[in-house]
């Protein structure tokens, strides 16, 4: 998680919350641009969301004006991969 974080620093300081630039920065990580979402999370700040397909198979976060965070996770067993299921039971 240091390594995204780390790599997502640099756009956080330059008020840079642009979901491609965000993509971008993942990407250039190594990450499968297919595997890689990002959108935007109000006026300053971008979430994403990678599938990495080794355990803990998902890496999710933010970055916003106050800080960079990024938290691995093992999925979600009732829905698709690192996507939570849609509807109820």
């Amino acid at each position: 998680m240091e390594r995204i974080e780390s790599a997502l620093e640099p756009l956080r300081r330059r008020g840079e919350f642009a979901p491609d630039s965000v993509r971008t920065a993942l990407t250039s990580l190594g990450y499968s641009a297919g595997k890689v979402q990002t959108y935007q999370d109000g006026t300053a700040g971008v979430g994403f969301l990678i599938d990495i397909g080794a355990s803990p198979w998902c890496v999710e976060g933010t970055m916003s004006s106050s800080s960079t965070k990024a938290d691995a996770f093992g999925g979600y067993p009732d829905g698709t991969g690192c996507e939570p299921p849609s509807g109820g039971h």
